[in-house]
């Protein structure tokens, strides 16, 4: 994977963060992800196509989740339900919208997000490439984003969009 792929992800998620939530998130890792489970409870999958392809996975921990939606939506949610669900979802939209703008050249198009809770779940993602995870802290706790990108003349099996297994 091209790694200039992976900064306009972290400018995504400190602009989404700042502007959306007004809380401050710093990457604080960044690693080859060597594992198919996301860090965390509740993630965000979304595809992307054109002359690039593949995923990217935003993973929260529940607080972290729960004090978005409730920042997001002017709420305060006490548990993982369906506002809290349907903002993480959001989010990842944004981020990878955000994202996708910054890598015009690359002629994208985002899907649907979908969210997957739950502990222990997994994201499969295309072979072709090895994700990048990019560690994130704000003040309500972790996130990260797994960021699987690959050119068109790389994908040897078409795109990698990635699924869920529960």
């Amino acid at each position: 994977m091209n790694i200039e792929y992976i900064n306009p992800f972290v400018d995504a998620a400190v602009s989404v963060f700042g502007t959306m939530l007004g809380v401050e998130v710093r990457r604080v890792g960044l690693a080859v992800a060597d594992r198919i489970k996301p860090e965390y409870d509740i993630t965000g999958v979304i595809g992307l196509s054109g002359r690039a392809s593949g995923d990217v996975v935003v993973s929260f921990e529940r607080n972290v989740a729960i004090s978005a939606a409730g920042a997001f939506l002017r709420t305060k949610p006490t548990q993982i339900d369906e506002t809290v669900i349907d903002s993480v979802g959001e989010l990842t939209n944004m981020i990878a919208g955000h994202a996708k703008a910054a890598l015009a050249k690359l002629d994208m198009r985002v899907a649907l997000p979908t969210v997957i809770t739950g502990h222990g779940h997994s994201i499969r993602f295309t072979s072709v490439v090895k994700p990048i995870c990019i560690h994130f802290e704000c003040r309500w706790g972790r996130l990260s984003i797994q960021v699987a990108l690959a050119e068109e003349e790389t994908l040897a099996n078409g795109p990698g969009l990635a699924a869920a297994q529960a």
